[in-house]
């Protein structure tokens, strides 16, 4: 696969992991914080399986800039629909507004 693409396929997996680890939880609001904590952690640890590989690969085509910038916009993407999905929480005009203002500084690192 392409060094363009595999690394952005990794890094929506690793944000999907990660996306869970540090939100899924609260769902469970009643589990104990130690045990939720060592949960996260090992969900984490899969992330970090896709984050650094799709780093390491990614660095050949991309800046450590544009590889930054790769993963906030997809962070902002998967906790979108992870918000709206599974925490049933509603995302108003100003989050619309907000992410628009983050793509387009995305756009702005690619420039050039």
């Amino acid at each position: 696969m392409s060094a363009y693409i595999t690394p952005i396929i990794f890094l929506v997996l690793s944000n999907i992991f990660m996306t869970i680890a540090w939100y899924g939880h609260l769902k469970f609001k009643t589990s104990p914080i130690v045990i939720v904590i060592f949960v996260s952690w090992a969900i984490a640890l899969v992330e970090y399986c896709f984050a650094v590989p799709a780093n390491r690969i990614g660095h050949a085509v991309y800046s450590a800039a544009q590889l930054k910038t790769i993963q906030e916009v997809i962070t902002l993407i998967v906790f979108a629909g992870f918000s709206v999905i599974y925490l049933k929480e509603a995302l108003g005009w100003n989050h619309l507004v907000g992410f628009l203002l983050i793509a387009a500084g995305a756009a702005i690192v690619f420039k050039g």
